[in-house]
């Protein structure tokens, strides 16, 4: 074994899977994090554990979450996959000293990952991560066996319901069931396949899925990224179904793709722009930008016209999380298609951001392109 296999990257810890994503590896991963929050939060408050749509997400979760309630501390074990910003969404509400999510996001079929959260529900910081992973190599060296964890330690929830009805709270949902749209969406085999039917559903607007069904293997796309090279079929199904827009959402359902009513990809420096001119022209809102070095200068001319203020970060959202806190930011954004928002989580959320852009379509009766 390499003295440290487990490298954090710009969000959470990948690997191939069998390679050096292994249950082993995981149970060491779990344990620096626990030691991690138990020396910065205590043991008082429980911890979560979320899981995707990925091979064997199930099972690596349920031993993170016996290490994690050997080490002292309450656990609450998603009973089902969920979208990450869910298990996040779930983790404040619920005062949790901090969680973790197996997911690799939208890396290919043969990863798998693991993703910390700490109490506010973010990505963790640069500080948060070297901690965990000074703590690692003492850890694998000992090695952390199969863990079996006391009864009632650790407890399955559901945490899909609260989430949507946070995120629904967010957003004038009456106006998207009114507004008759023809909606195709694309969870990509992942963790958001149903939930944007169960949102909106009810009125005379309509939402049909492609790539539904979990599956590990996300056959037909290269990954469950939603970027222009994997939304063949949503494009096609738009062009060729008359759908009044597009919506893809990656493996673990916190980034965001669109396609206009012609079918053509929107890509995610335009798609943040529009997110930006919703909030402060549509909506009135002021406050500041946060966007990664790669994003558009679209943001930096609409925050110079409306007199807000943009401030770029380095590249991966633990750096735009932080910033998002300390200036209270309307919005952040990544080149990835990851936008995080103010009153909701410091996070990248998939499905809110969708969300948003169906309320201005809604709201204005205009069309992507």
């Amino acid at each position: 074994m390499n003295d440290n296999p487990i490298r954090f990257g710009t969000d959470g810890w990948r690997a191939l899977i069998a390679d050096t994503f292994t249950f082993e590896n995981v149970r060491a991963c779990a344990k620096a994090a626990a030691q991690h929050f138990r020396d910065t939060q205590g043991t008082d408050a429980p911890l979560v554990v979320g899981w995707d749509t990925r091979f064997l997400s199930q099972e690596f979760a349920r031993q993170a979450a016996g290490v994690l309630a050997e080490e002292g501390f309450k656990v609450l074990l998603a009973s089902r996959a969920a979208p990450t910003p869910a298990a996040s969404q779930q983790l404040v509400e619920r005062g949790a000293a901090g969680g973790l999510v197996i997911t690799s996001s939208h890396n290919p079929y043969n990863w798998n990952g693991v993703k910390v959260k700490p109490h506010y529900g973010g990505s963790a910081s640069p500080a948060v991560v070297a901690d965990i992973e000074a703590r690692l190599p003492a850890i694998l060296a000992e090695g952390v066996p199969a863990p079996h964890p006391a009864p009632g330690t650790v407890e399955e929830f559901d945490p899909v319901p609260g989430y949507l009805k946070a995120i629904g709270e967010r957003v004038d949902l009456q106006a998207i069931r009114d507004a008759g749209l023809r909606i195709a969406f694309d969870p990509m085999y992942g963790t958001g396949a149903g939930l944007l039917a169960e949102l909106i559903g009810g009125g005379k607007t309509t939402v049909i899925e492609t790539h539904a069904e979990p599956n590990p293997r996300f056959p037909g796309i290269r990954a469950p990224e939603p970027i222009d090279e994997n939304l063949d079929a949503l494009k096609r199904m738009v062009a060729e179904g008359s759908f009044d827009i597009g919506i893809a959402t990656d493996g673990d359902s916190d980034r965001l793709g669109l396609v206009d009513e012609r079918g053509e990809y929107v890509d995610q420096l335009h798609a943040f722009a529009l997110l930006c001119y919703f909030f402060l022209e549509i909506r009135g809102e002021r406050g500041a930008i946060v966007r990664s070095i790669t994003t558009t200068a679209m943001a930096d001319r609409l925050g110079a016209h409306y007199g807000v203020e943009v401030i770029e970060t380095p590249v991966g959202f633990k750096h735009i999380a932080p910033v998002m806190m300390e200036r209270d930011a309307l919005i952040g954004g990544e080149e990835s298609g990851g936008y995080g928002f103010r009153g909701h989580l410091p996070e990248r959320d998939g499905l809110l951001a969708a969300l948003y852009v169906l309320e201005a379509g809604a709201v204005t009766g205009k069309r992507p392109s």
